[in-house]
């Protein structure tokens, strides 16, 4: 498995069950994706497992990384995830990423004013709601209003009473005059409850839903109960958003065993765009950790300062001063308080996460090594190195080896062989061969030899190792082989005088290292075969002769083995080989050129 995919495989076991935003990142780390979801877990697991549609699929396929934001509720997210779509216009978001605003519900600046669901903010004209995540959520209140408020519906005043008048859904400001005052009083009532902050209009509400209900007007007493669900939905307070348009970055933090993360939630016009997260060494106190960090944000890493700057209440305000020439505030109530609160919980996850994939990682690791030996009965094998050959029917044979210390590649351990001694596929020779030549090589330079020699092969494979080893260099290292099955997979680890199967179980992290390591040394080796062939003088010669297409050049390598061969062999033994007898003219007269 591709090492970005099990890195996000591990990042998703400790993504925490709350809801929040993901942004979906590509090799470039460009956000191609943002999403939201109730339970991010969940959400994000769902894309890597499954089957999807043609777009999810392409998607997927281009996912290299994610990160998420947790907020305190599922309405946040959506208002999140807006804010972050405009913010990083991604690929995939098509339908999401138009330039609409969000709705607010309006009360005209009219002498009778108008309720109104409006995507456009113009000051002077009217008084504004909002903005609300939900436009049908909006729109079914305006309806509600409506139908409780008898506020003018029309756009422009008709010479003539309208049918709104006539179901006790209008005054008829056109044609009577309306006492302004009971307009007035209508509007109080209507802002009130959009804001939220008069419980007395929500009590009223219910007793003309409990009146209604009494007289057994229960289409009415659902309309007021409606009116009551939406209020409770559409009027709560909402951290991710802020009414005023201040410029201002939140600070948040959290100190976990010996580390600090600072989060670093960026509002531009009143909205959430971007976070940062840093993970910081502990050195000092965590007061004095803040302080170095946010007098470097911003003179280090060059980030624009804001109008306003707020951070934790327990910090001293006039030190942050001295390193920031901004406005520092540290809100003690009220939404601003809890944005702070926000980017603290997500301090706190994201260090929660690191340790858990640290703990993960271990034992993925360094108990996975632990494991292998105890089964093999050998002592911790800290230092593995791993080989595979490669050749197609003998031409060109390479050879790999990978190492892996602490479960973990090395990869400035790997090496790559051309064989040198072995004429045709000799899988046991060449085997042998780049064995004496890596651990001649090692010895004379001093450097570690491994605790453990893994074969790409079965029991001749190691026999042969194991010969070069004890009677060539007279060393004593365990070798054990990796047999493949049918569907080409890692199946069982062989070891011992017998090359016994080791009792290991298919789920265990042992296993699963033990599969990591014939991976990526068996693409180590094909990698550098593909290389070695490309430049080979045997596939341009091929290349270059009419008639000799893919499958009549696999007949001639299965028969022949080697260029040497094909280039002694008579031209009856080409047209043996299948060949007609002008492409095999042709090819001996090409083999005679390039041996020239």
């Amino acid at each position: 498995m591709e090492t970005y995919k099990e890195e996000i495989k591990n990042k998703l076991s400790v993504v925490p069950m709350e809801p929040g935003c993901y942004l979906m990142k590509d090799r470039n780390d460009q956000v191609i994706y943002v999403g939201k979801a109730k339970k991010l877990r969940n959400r994000l697991r769902s894309y890597f497992t499954g089957a999807h549609d043609t777009k999810t699929t392409r998607l997927v396929a281009e996912i290299r990384n994610f990160e998420f934001i947790v907020t305190s509720d599922e309405t946040e997210s959506l208002l999140l995830e807006l804010n972050l779509i405009k913010q990083y216009q991604p690929r995939y978001n098509i339908l999401l990423k138009d330039d609409k605003s969000y709705p607010f519900i309006k009360i005209t600046k009219e002498k009778y004013p108008r309720l109104v669901v409006t995507r456009r903010v113009k000051k002077g004209t009217g008084k504004y709601f909002g903005p609300y995540p939900n436009a049908y959520s909006a729109q079914e209140t305006k309806k509600l209003l409506d139908r409780i408020y008898p506020f003018r519906k029309c756009d422009k005043m008709p010479d003539k009473l309208c049918l709104y008048y006539h179901i006790g859904q209008c005054l008829g400001p056109c044609v009577y005059d309306v006492d302004l005052e009971k307009y007035a009083e209508m509007t109080r009532e209507i802002s009130d409850f959009l804001n939220g902050e008069d419980q007395t209009i929500l009590k009223n509400l219910e007793n003309r839903m409990q009146k209604a209900s009494e007289d057994l007007d229960f289409e009415q007493a659902k309309e007021y109960r409606d009116l009551i669900q939406h209020i409770h939905n559409l009027t709560r307070k909402q951290k991710i958003m802020s009414p005023d348009k201040s410029t201002r970055d939140v600070f948040g933090y959290s100190v976990s065993k010996g580390w600090m993360c600072v989060q670093v939630f960026f509002i531009r016009q009143g909205n959430m765009i971007k976070r940062d997260a840093t993970m910081i060494p502990l050195q000092q106190t965590e007061e004095e950790e803040f302080y170095t960090f946010i007098g470097q944000f911003y003179e280090l890493n060059q980030h624009l300062l804001p109008k306003e700057v707020h951070v934790p209440k327990n910090l001293d305000k006039n030190i942050i001063k001295s390193v920031v020439d901004t406005k520092v505030v540290q809100p003690v109530r009220g939404k601003k308080k809890e944005m702070v609160d926000l980017a603290n919980h997500n301090a706190e996850v994201s260090l929660d996460n690191k340790f858990e994939l640290i703990a993960r990682d271990e034992s993925r690791t360094v108990k996975a090594i632990e494991e292998l030996g105890d089964r093999m009965g050998i002592q911790t094998p800290i230092r593995i190195e791993a080989f595979d050959n490669s050749n197609i029917q003998g031409v060109d044979p390479v050879s790999a080896m990978v190492s892996f210390v602490d479960g973990k590649p090395n990869k400035k351990g790997y090496r790559k062989y051309k064989i040198k001694t072995v004429e045709g596929p000799d899988d046991y020779k060449s085997m042998r061969e780049v064995v004496r030549r890596r651990y001649t090589r090692v010895l004379n330079e001093g450097t570690p030899l491994p605790d453990l020699i893994i074969v790409d092969g079965g029991k001749g494979h190691m026999s042969g190792v194991i010969d070069v080893l004890e009677n060539e260099l007279g060393l004593d290292i365990p070798v054990a082989g990796l047999r493949k099955n049918d569907k080409h997979r890692t199946s069982e680890i062989l070891y011992g005088e017998q090359a016994e199967v080791v009792p290991l179980k298919k789920n265990s992290q042992a296993f699963y290292l033990l599969q990591r390591i014939q991976d990526e040394v068996h693409r180590f080796a094909i990698t550098f075969h593909r290389q070695t062939r490309q430049k080979s003088g045997l596939k341009s010669v091929l290349d270059t002769v009419d008639g000799i297409g893919a499958k009549r050049k696999t007949r001639l390598l299965r028969t022949f083995g080697s260029i040497k061969k094909m280039r002694e062999a008579p031209i009856e033994d080409l047209k043996g080989a299948g060949l007609p007898q002008k492409v095999a003219e042709n090819l001996q007269a090409a083999l005679e050129e390039k041996k020239s």
